[in-house]
């Protein structure tokens, strides 16, 4: 029987090549990242509020610019859809100036707490804190483009935004603007579970592509983007701008993207470190890259940036080995923008919208809640109430009572006391704490002791207690005295706690 012998497909071949020759995997994952970071940018800064070019800008520097500084030599930095409600919000209040000269602020901000190697401390904040962080804005996020997609006004507010969705898919302003986001979430959806070779193109290019290729055919009237180009987009704040920080709200706002673009960042980074074999993640210097990110991007006028977990996913997956690909997928979001300005300019609205409500859904923790609820229900309380403020009220206050919350939470857990009365017989009673005895648990400690006899003498027994705090402590005493009116009571410390 005569033997076969093997063809390469002349594709398949070359991208073989390709990958065997120095630094060839990074080539060809770059154009992966560039493939999901191209709508990905163009629809966040469509719903953030600002021009589309303004997203391009900032996922070029993330790119060019902390792309090529150290800290993860893997993930990928841009415009994420995790910050879109803080910068709408901080848009409509101070204007694009305001919103560059905030950017600024927080870059600088970053690279001192980066200097001052604060980059380790932003790990402790609490994971059901910024998975509520990104649950609300996941929310917000998908209620508001929803309106995008049937080409509607958005209401003010979160909670507005969620009650008109019902009227608003049964009577849109626009059904074909509908009508093309709806198919362009199905693709998203049904992506996943295509075919393996189809899946080396990216989902949000394909759904993308096939929304703009149909409303092209169609003539469907749904609006499209505009694009003016990178150069005319490029508007650094003026010395106007930064008198913004004279109020509290700019602080608040200041503060809020700080905070969220380094938390964001830095987990994703401990998350992409996960992915791969390859060196660690300096998270020092990978707060110093994205806070010079975020300068470079405030003084062009763009969107803030922060390492996204879609793309170095993406990155990860297609191979990269090296910096060399997050680089190069900066080159050729420049290289699109500035050769071929009037593709963006054919994409419809509806479809960017589509792809920032699918991302909103993957910022919700659908899957985890329910087990989080059964496993630890104190972190899925916080978990939900950090997100339902986020779309009640706003991001500063939903984060700052999720931070509330978790550490009133650890502080009661770290206040636990366990307590032994021994009554038997006529003779002294003796309770033994042991511990962590806290004025949490003081409510407690005192109904246990006024509930034994007054007529008995008492020994207390603190030998075993780790913990022993002033309030608690004088608690103890002022029980004391007033027990000695009738009887005898004997206190006695150990090595770990003294007498108050």
């Amino acid at each position: 029987m005569a033997g076969h012998s093997r063809t390469d497909h002349p594709s398949g071949a070359r991208r073989r090549r390709l990958r065997s020759l120095p630094y060839g995997r990074d080539v060809t994952a770059s154009l992966v990242v560039f493939l999901v970071a191209l709508p990905l940018c163009v629809g966040v800064a469509v719903a953030s509020g600002v021009p589309a070019e303004q997203g391009l800008i900032t996922g070029i520097v993330g790119g060019l610019l902390t792309g090529l500084l150290p800290g993860s030599s893997l993930q990928v930095s841009g415009p994420a859809a995790g910050l879109t409600v803080l910068v709408f919000e901080t848009v409509q209040t101070y204007g694009l100036g305001g919103l560059a000269a905030l950017v600024v602020a927080a870059g600088v901000l970053q690279v001192l707490l980066g200097l001052a190697r604060c980059g380790r401390f932003f790990r402790a904040i609490s994971l059901s804190v910024v998975e509520g962080m990104l649950a609300g804005i996941g929310l917000v996020v998908i209620a508001g483009q929803l309106y995008t997609m049937a080409d509607a006004a958005q209401p003010a507010g979160g909670l507005a935004k969620l009650a008109g969705i019902p009227q608003l898919l049964m009577a849109p302003p626009s059904w074909p603007a509908l009508g093309i986001g709806c198919l362009t979430l199905a693709v998203l959806t049904a992506w996943p579970h295509a075919p393996a070779r189809l899946r080396t193109v990216p989902g949000p290019l394909v759904a993308v592509a096939g929304a703009t290729a149909l409303t092209g055919a169609t003539g469907a009237g749904a609006a499209r983007l505009e694009f003016t180009g990178l150069a005319e987009a490029i508007a650094p704040p003026g010395a106007a701008d930064f008198a913004l920080f004279g109020s509290a709200g700019a602080i608040g706002a200041l503060l809020a993207l700080t905070l969220i673009a380094s938390a964001e960042s830095l987990f994703s980074a401990a998350a992409v470190d996960r992915l791969h074999d390859g060196p660690r993640t300096d998270y020092d210097k990978e707060l110093i890259a994205q806070g010079a990110g975020n300068t470079v991007c405030g003084l062009l006028g763009a969107l803030p940036l922060t390492a996204v977990i879609v793309r170095s996913a993406a990155n990860v997956q297609a191979g990269a080995r090296t910096k060399a690909a997050r680089v190069l997928h900066g080159a050729w979001l420049l290289l699109f923008a500035a050769l071929l300005p009037w593709a963006l300019e054919a994409i419809p609205v509806a479809a960017l919208a589509a792809v920032l409500v699918h991302a909103g859904f993957k910022l919700l923790p659908l899957r985890g809640l329910l087990a989080l609820w059964r496993a630890h229900r104190g972190e899925a309380a916080i978990l939900m109430a950090t997100a339902l403020a986020i779309v009640a009220v706003n991001m500063f206050e939903g984060v700052l009572l999720g931070l509330g919350l978790s550490v009133l939470k650890a502080a009661w857990d770290t206040s636990r006391i366990q307590l032994r009365v021994h009554t038997a017989g006529t003779g002294t009673a003796r309770v033994e704490m042991s511990g962590n005895a806290t004025f949490l648990r003081l409510p407690t400690i005192l109904a246990t002791l006024e509930r034994l006899p007054a007529h008995r003498a008492v020994e207390l027994d603190l030998t075993a207690l780790r913990h022993l705090d002033h309030a608690c402590g004088a608690a103890l005493v002022q029980w004391a005295d007033r027990h000695n009116r009738t009887s005898e009571v004997h206190i006695t410390y150990g090595t770990a706690v003294a007498p108050p």
